[in-house]
């Protein structure tokens, strides 16, 4: 009895200081409409293959040297501007959830704007987010002109 009482304290404690997660999870499941959910799915593993080494899959970047894309005020700000990013890459500070970041983001010329349109309709559609599908000619309109980047 002895024994099975301290195993009981020991998983307890152990249980007690596991790491808890503050970010949101990037799931799928909140996604209901079909054909959003056609391009999340293909979105989630482009973004995984192409974005989630610096931006990491919880979309929370990496501190002081990655900005973040979970709850970003940068990225929610506009669809537009982080297709353009996406596809040219940025340079030169920028704010992001008041932190200045400095770190170049190179471009992803390889990334076809299908491939784009899956990547930012599920990140639009993921940690709250429910911005519909955003389609490859969406993309390619944005393409054309530059955002303002600021």
């Amino acid at each position: 009895m002895r024994k099975l009482l301290i195993l009981v304290f020991l998983v307890a404690g152990l249980i007690s200081c596991s790491p808890k997660s503050t970010d949101k999870e990037a799931t799928l499941a909140t996604i209901s409409d079909p054909e959003i959910m056609k391009y999340a799915i293909a979105g989630k593993t482009l973004y995984e293959n192409n974005c989630a080494n610096c931006h990491q899959s919880n979309g929370i970047g990496l501190g002081k040297l990655i900005p973040p894309i979970q709850d970003a005020d940068y990225f929610k700000a506009s669809v537009h501007r982080t297709i353009w990013i996406i596809r040219n890459g940025q340079q030169g500070e920028i704010t992001v959830n008041g932190q200045i970041y400095n770190q170049a983001m190179p471009p992803n010329p390889q990334l076809t704007p299908l491939d784009i349109a899956q990547i930012t309709t599920y990140l639009y559609n993921i940690w709250g987010n429910s911005e519909g599908i955003i389609s490859s000619s969406d993309v390619e309109k944005y393409l054309q002109k530059a955002p303002d980047l600021d």
